[in-house]
């Protein structure tokens, strides 16, 4: 049998055991501190979990099943997967020494006093339910755990355990909440009492769990009886309203971060970003322990009190009681105990700071500013605002508590939540909307909460009256529309009506109002620090600084509010900091108001800090608003320097960073996180030094002492000798060197050496045997071969192989075609006419349709294998267009068609060689298939894009055809018969295009005809341009005088070329191998017209043999490399030789060309 004074001395010793951890937390040493917090602040974000969590919890599931969840899938959605949004909050609150929620939002709009005051009444006003809530709690829990003997509960005041708890409590909350001004300063007795409360609750809970699943019942007997019980039935077959989940799920989302103690515990009391990461996993970890049994405590309570015997709110206490376990009650009560008495406290020391810091401070300001020459102490009264403020606040709850009747608590917090939520839309939408305004912000939060009050806490009191009745019935002066539960007409579920109209509202008239007017200075400044803005600063409009105030004035002026001592020294740090010389008769500079207003504001918040130097300024200015456009003057022109001064570091190449004397990272430049590949959360301001270097790693090698990781950091904090980090995960060797700033901080610079220290590492390999390595190589390439052998399926290897053949069989396969096509051009020259130059003829044009498919084959070869890699660089579409026309003009001609190029001025960025071939297959095309018209080729720009267009008035191409016709072998029966093709030319154009990241489209002219496009970008800049082509020479000039050098293994091929060469009347040197060709030319007098080498020889290629000749007979002497190795490599290695390529089969034009324009050099420069 319990006795009323056992429980109530549990409950005060309870009580007592808080006063005395909190007093230990406050003696912790630094140390111990670190140790600590990271369990201590996930623990204590577990203020969340109220009375509502311990007793209401299982009372809403009785009735709605397991909606109840939804009040905890927001804060596990916000905590784990809006985290960078939590650490930018508490980057901002820190910077900006934020003191409260109210505060937040009032120095993200310009830190206007009307915004902090509105912000902290709907604050205020919203949680005074949710207090009175935690006193009902324990009040009804002491109902149900107290026998009938009523010895206690009949003593006046005494007996009223709700009324003795308030005092307690506001007491509690008065001693461990007020002890210093700093609002900002951390309190760590009260949030070690908070922590530990969140374990008690946490044990006591699960205990009662455990106890009625396993001890009371058993699950499966219980579940035997539940199944038995029409209660219990009905409450597992309920189904959840979908409307209702949503709504609890946004509203606990929203409170998880604006709840004035939520925001007290995970913003303001926040020490460094590890503890948030800790929370990240542990905080719903702690949310889904503590709500496991709540089902079957439900259930349970159900069996055991039907008909509703007893308050369902308190089954987790009753179970407990009626089975008779007495030590468990006892702990199940203390548990209900510390889930009220934790929030309660932060929740009031919470509130007065905002009551203090946004409505008294200011108020006292105005009407009674310190007169001159006299120093009023703030500190203490601000101490004795805050003070009495908790006892205020508590009282309010208090008789809000006897007027609850018998409400729900899941409703009661319900509501508190949607009144909290009416600052969602300015907390939020001052995070990423640059145009909001103060006006907005404040007009939004008062129509949201007018909403509120109307459809929801108005009605919530209504019902015990019958004017109240009639109220909700036929609405306000009898107008249905306006009915509290049902505005317009809607007809929603009160919670989903209310939270609808009350946001709805209250974001339709922030964003109103922002738009209706523009920001003002102090309002873009502040816009600018809370907003991610990545554009270059823009120069303020501010009027040349000036002001009388002096030094000794703003000294003065802290020195009221966080004490004489403190005011000194912060004034000594910033001028040491600063290397000035702080006369206290000279003028204050804005650098050093700002940094006034900054302390201040850590005591009254970042609105009334504001107020307290324009009152200051207002005795040396013209009038207040003159004092306010010069102290918003002072913000604009410092957030200008920092801005100018961050760009410039963003433009810097080098990665800097800038350390404080505890090594914590007090600035950096873009270049310092992508150096270091550092996520968002390692590159922001605080993180220290040492949690960087464990987050690049130690190289791979075991550091289980830290040994290593505590030489890495001497080595990085150490001025002299650079030091060479290595991040081997991403092939990168960065050099740190690190500098000494006045005052003990550091600046490190981060610089990219890798290509020097790879050419060293080159180097030093180059030195070793080569017979290592051979070994390396060959070892290297079993190991690759190994492992493309087991990644490759059996469908990819069979096409892969095809591919290599095709590639390795190219040089084999082009040799005697190219042979063939030597001596039937020779042929060609010779014959005069008859029926063999016809012939010849038909030769000649089927080898050169042989080498049309081969040239196709190989093509499409190299594109599956990937060995065709873009070379981009930006030139000038004219060029291209030219050389084409150039091209394709003769071709043209022979059908009789009209070829018409548009000319086109722009550049584009692309492969030139790759883009060309793409436009020679789609014009070859477009002639091909055209047998009588024209063919347009054209250029049109689209915003950043140059499509390339190639019209035609052919066959055309049906529209269920389209994507068909870039298939390999694909062609249509119409153009079959009409022209000869394999069908590859559609299929090479769209590797082609996809190589190149190119669009590709194919349309129908209007009048008949194909119409294919490319897409491409457009260059800002030139960056490669064509020589004037000789295109001039005629393929017929002649050839007499010239002495040509032949170096080629194939003797077919040497005799054919010489053949050819004869025939035009030109002198041949014809060699097998470089060293006879050098033994050839150093017996004749001639002069050496040009070289025409193969690149694949006996020994060696044929570009060492070209440096060879020309090192011993002249470095002028004009060169071809003629090749059937089309690959990149090959074509840019003859280039930096200057050295010209001709693929196999040679062209003989071309060829003839080629020699035609060397032969008129040549005598131009003997003459």
């Amino acid at each position: 049998m319990l006795h009323d004074w056992s429980v109530i001395a549990a409950a005060f010793g309870y009580i007592g055991l808080l006063f005395v951890i909190a007093s230990y937390g406050e003696r912790l040493t630094q140390i111990q501190r670190g140790r600590l917090g990271m369990f201590i602040y996930p623990l204590s974000l577990a203020i969340y979990c109220t009375s509502w969590t311990f007793f209401g919890s299982v009372g809403l599931a009785t009735r709605t099943s397991i909606e109840f969840l939804a009040i905890y899938v927001g804060p596990i959605l916000m905590i784990a997967f809006c985290t960078p949004l939590l650490m930018r909050v508490i980057q901002l609150a820190k910077s900006q020494n934020i003191t409260s929620i109210a505060d937040f939002i009032a120095a993200r709009y310009g830190k206007s006093q009307a915004v902090a005051a509105t912000a902290a009444a709907i604050a205020i006003i919203g949680s005074v339910p949710y207090i009175a809530l935690q006193l009902k709690a324990v009040a009804s829990s002491l109902e149900t755990i107290l026998n009938q003997d009523q010895d206690v509960s009949s003593i006046p005041y005494i007996g009223d355990i709700a009324f003795i708890v308030t005092i307690t409590l506001a007491a509690f909350a008065v001693l461990f909440g007020t002890r210093q001004t700093d609002a900002t300063e951390h309190q760590h007795g009260l949030m070690l009492a908070v922590a530990s409360e969140s374990l008690v609750k946490l044990v006591a809970f699960i205990a009662a769990g455990v106890f009625v699943t396993f001890v009371m019942f058993g699950p499966s007997e219980l579940w035997e009886r539940a199944m038995k019980t029409p209660e219990a039935v009905r409450a597992i077959e309920a189904a959840p309203s979908i409307g209702n989940f949503i709504a609890m799920t946004l509203l606990s989302f929203l409170a998880i971060m604006l709840l004035p103690r939520q925001f007290h515990v995970s913003v303001v009391e926040n020490s460094t970003e590890a503890e948030v990461r800790r929370a990240r996993w542990l905080f719903p970890l702690y949310l889904v322990i503590i709500n496991l049994f709540v089902i079957p405590i439900a259930i349970a309570g159900l069996v055991t009190f039907p008909f509703g015997t007893s308050d369902s709110d308190m089954y987790v206490l009753a179970l407990p009681i009626s089975a008779g376990a007495t030590a468990l009650s006892i702990v199940v009560f203390v548990g209900g105990l510390s889930a009220a008495t934790a929030m309660v406290i932060v929740e009031c020391v919470a509130l007065a700071i905002m009551v203090s810091n946004d409505i008294i401070v200011p108020l006292a300001l105005k009407r009674r500013p310190a007169p001159e020459g006299e120093r009023a102490n703030f500190g203490g009264f601000l101490l004795k605002v805050r003070r009495v403020a908790i006892f205020a606040i508590m009282a309010m709850a208090y008789l809000y508590y006897h007027a609850l009747g018998n409400a729900q608590l899941a409703a009661i917090g319900l509501l508190s939540f949607a009144a909290v939520a009416q600052l969602a839309p300015a907390f939020f939408g001052g995070l990423f909307w640059r145009r909001a305004t103060a006006r907005g912000a404040m007009g939004g939060m008062l129509v949201g909460f007018i909403v509120w009050a109307y459809t929801l806490f108005l009605p919530s009191f209504a019902d015990g009256d019958p004017r109240g009745t009639i109220w909700l019935a036929q609405g306000l002066f009898g107008l249905s529309g306006l009915r509290p539960q049902a505005l317009l007409g809607t007809d929603m579920a009160p919670l989903i009506h209310g939270v609808f109209w009350s946001l709805s509202l209250n974001m339709l008239t922030y964003v109103v109002l922002s738009l209706m007017r523009q920001p003002t200075s102090i309002e873009r400044v502040q816009a600018d620090l809370f907003v991610p803005n990545e554009l270059a600063p823009i120069a303020p409009n501010f009027r040349r600084w000036r002001t009388t105030v002096t030094v000794q004035d703003l000294l003065g002026t802290v020195a009221q509010y966080l004490g004489p001592d403190r005011a000194l020294e912060s004034f000594e740090t910033f001028a040491a900091s600063h290397r000035v010389n702080l006369d206290r008769n000279g003028p204050a500079d804005f650098l050093l108001l700002r940094h006034a207003e900054h302390l201040i504001a850590s005591s009254i918040g970042a609105a009334s800090s504001r107020l307290v130097l324009s009152l200051l300024l207002r005795k040396r200015a013209v009038s207040a608003k003159a004092a306010l456009k010069l102290l918003d003057d002072a913000h604009t022109a410092l957030h200008f320097n920092r801005e100018m001064l961050q760009t410039a570091l963003n433009h810097v190449r080098q990665g800097i960073a800038v350390f404080n004397p505890e090594l914590q990272l007090i600035t950096s430049n873009r270049q310092f996180g992508e150096i270091l590949d550092l996520p968002a959360q390692y590159a922001q301001i605080g993180i220290p030094l040492i949690e960087i270097l464990e987050f690049i790693g130690t190289s791979g090698a075991p550091d289980p002492t830290g040994a290593l990781l505590q030489r890495r950091l001497a080595a990085y904090t150490t001025e002299g000798e650079p030091y060479l980090e290595r991040l081997t995960d991403r092939n990168m060797v960065v050099e740190i060197r690190a500098n000494r700033m006045p005052g003990g901080a550091l600046v490190i610079t981060f610089s990219d050496v890798t290509p020097s220290f790879e050419a060293a590492e080159a180097l030093e390999r180059a030195n070793a045997t080569l017979e290592k390595r051979v070994r390396e190589r060959t070892e290297e390439l079993t190991r690759l071969n190994s492992e493309l052998a087991h990644a490759k399926s059996t469908a990819e290897e069979a096409n892969i192989s095809k591919t290599r053949f095709l590639a390795a069989a190219s040089h084999d396969i082009l040799q005697p075609l190219n042979a063939a096509r030597l001596y039937v051009t020779s042929l060609v020259e010779r014959q005069d006419g008859g029926e063999d130059a016809r012939l010849v003829g038909n030769i000649d044009d089927s080898l050169e349709a042989i080498e049309e498919i081969l040239g196709a084959l190989l093509d499409i070869s190299r594109l599956d294998s990937g060995a065709m890699t873009p070379s981009i660089s930006s030139f000038r579409m004219s060029d291209l267009m030219r050389s084409l026309e150039v091209e394709f003009t003769p071709i043209a001609k022979a059908k009789k068609l009209d070829l018409t190029f548009v000319p086109c001025s722009l550049a584009v960025s692309s492969d030139r060689v790759l883009l060309r071939r793409l436009l020679q297959n789609l014009i070859s095309n477009a002639i091909k298939y055209t047998s009588k018209g024209r063919v347009l080729i054209g250029c049109r720009r689209h915003g950043q894009s140059l499509e390339i267009a190639i019209y035609d008035t052919g066959l055309g191409i049906p529209v269920m055809k389209r994507t068909e016709i870039f298939k390999e072998f694909h062609r249509l029966d119409q153009g079959a018969r009409m022209a000869r093709g394999l069908g590859l030319g559609l299929s090479i154009v769209e590797r082609l295009a996809r190589v190149l990241n190119h669009g590709i489209a194919v349309d129908s002219n209007r009048s008949g005809g194909s119409r294919f496009s490319v897409t491409m970008p457009i260059a800002k800049t030139v960056t490669h341009t064509v020589a004037p082509s000789g295109t001039s020479i005629s393929s017929k000039a002649p050839m007499s005088g010239t002495l040509i050098v032949c170096i080629e293994n194939d003797r077919a091929i040497l005799d054919g070329m010489k053949t050819l060469l004869t025939g035009w009347d030109a002198k041949v040197i014809a060699a097998t191998d470089p060293a006879s060709a050098a033994d050839a030319i150093a017996q004749t007098d001639e002069r050496i017209t040009g070289l025409l080498v193969d690149y694949h020889l006996d020994r060696g290629n044929g570009i060492a043999a070209i440096r060879d000749i020309r090192q011993r007979f002249g470095d002028g002497i004009p060169a071809i490399l003629i090749t059937a190795d089309r690959s990149p490599h090959v074509r840019d290695a003859a280039r930096q030789d200057g050295i010209v390529v001709l693929n196999k089969p040679v062209k003989p034009a071309a060829l003839r060309a080629l020699l035609a324009q060397w032969r008129a050099q040549q005598m131009v420069a003997a003459e």
